[in-house]
């Protein structure tokens, strides 16, 4: 005996036609989800390229640190001795437990006599993936990791690893253009391109949400605490800056979704048919070609200007002298003026003493046989 099939009603031909359906089976009501959705209700898709990337940044420093080697090159003299070869300099030189100035330089920091006088433009590719230190590296990870999976889970791998790239290199090449004599790092311009298409993505689906507030504020407290960490020394807020007008722009060219074309369930009066007419015009506002390409059109005016801006080695800080506040807050531990450092070494009982030459300061260390880099990180240390 056949049995016979059930239907298909037209409640379960939208919700199986709606790549983001939100009706749970047996709730006869068509309500909308919310922006942060819950771990058993998102999308079933891998999120290997996120875990890809937080494996290679945490490789990175590991490097990084091996490359420092702080129980060598700084005579022991070091944070957290019990690590050896990857020890951190001390805090009183790099406050996020990482490595020495000269180590940044030497991985591929944005630093400006590099990009100017020997002009190393592949330090742009660099420097978005260090990090000041194992503080630092934690913050931007977990950041990456809560962001990035719902981004995956959403969108795809393709086109977030796009928007991360592409964010990267131009936040490296807006921050080279306001770059001092201090290796810089870049690692959070790949994130805040993220940030700025998450933002972009809740713009162009806003009236499909619930929560969109709370959703907000999430995402003003991720972005407030990776750009007040920019302010420490190393990490550069302008890459920040760039990455996020960058993933913001780009989210609305790449983050594009299928436009609501079905008819609402018969048993909804007109207040439901009004609300989702509603919705379907400010979606297809956003999802009209124009605005795309108007996005895209300034998302590579911004890549190409900067491009060039920084092959001429323009620098804005001349023109601007409040701008290295935006990167940088003055303490007694660091300065935020662009000085060029320069110091009178004497060698005397195993000791050396290291005078600064601008302002007379000097410092006596425990030790004399050490890099002439290693030097000159001491000497910036002496005069700051």
């Amino acid at each position: 005996m056949e049995i016979p099939t059930k239907p298909k009603t037209q409640i379960d031909e939208i919700s199986h036609n709606l790549s983001f359906s939100t009706s749970i089976a047996g709730d006869p009501s068509w309500d909308k989800f919310p922006f942060f959705r819950h771990r058993s209700r998102q999308i079933t898709r891998d999120t290997w390229l996120v875990s890809v990337f937080v494996l290679l940044q945490i490789v990175i420093f590991a490097v990084t640190m091996g490359v420092n080697d702080c129980s060598r090159n700084s005579n022991g003299h070091c944070a957290a001795k019990l690590l050896g070869r990857f020890s951190f300099q001390p805090l009183s030189e790099n406050p996020m437990l990482g490595p020495s100035a000269s180590t940044f330089e030497h991985m591929g920091g944005l630093f400006w006599n590099a990009l100017v006088e020997k002009h190393e433009i592949w330090r742009v590719l660099t420097s978005p993936w260090l990090h000041s230190g194992l503080f630092h590296l934690f913050i931007n990870l977990g950041s990456l990791i809560f962001v990035g999976i719902y981004m995956e889970q959403r969108y795809g791998p393709l086109r977030i690893a796009v928007i991360y790239f592409l964010s990267g290199i131009v936040g490296s090449l807006f921050a080279v253009l306001f770059v001092r004599n201090i290796p810089s790092i870049c690692s959070g311009a790949a994130f805040f391109g993220l940030i700025g298409a998450m933002l972009s993505a809740l713009a162009r689906n806003w009236n499909l949400y619930t929560c969109k507030i709370s959703a907000l504020v999430i995402i003003f407290i991720i972005s407030t605490v990776n750009f007040l960490i920019g302010f420490l020394p190393y990490i550069d807020n302008f890459a920040n800056i760039g990455g996020f007008i960058s993933g913001f722009l780009l989210g609305f060219v790449l983050l594009f979704t299928p436009q609501l074309r079905q008819d609402p369930p018969p048993h909804k009066g007109k207040l439901f048919e009004d609300d989702m007419k509603s919705s379907t015009r400010l979606k297809e506002m956003f999802d009209r070609p124009v605005l795309r390409i108007v996005c895209l059109v300034l998302f590579c005016a911004i890549f190409v200007g900067v491009l060039i801006a920084a092959s001429w080695g323009i620098n804005l800080n001349r023109h601007c002298n409040w701008c290295r506040y935006v990167d940088c807050v003055p303490t007694r531990k660091w300065s935020c003026s662009d000085m060029t450092t320069s110091c009178e070494a004497m060698v005397s009982d195993a000791q050396l003493t290291l005078t600064c030459m601008a302002n007379g300061k000097f410092r006596i260390f425990p030790y004399t046989n050490i890099s002439q880099a290693r030097t000159q990180d001491l000497c910036t240390l002496v005069c700051s």
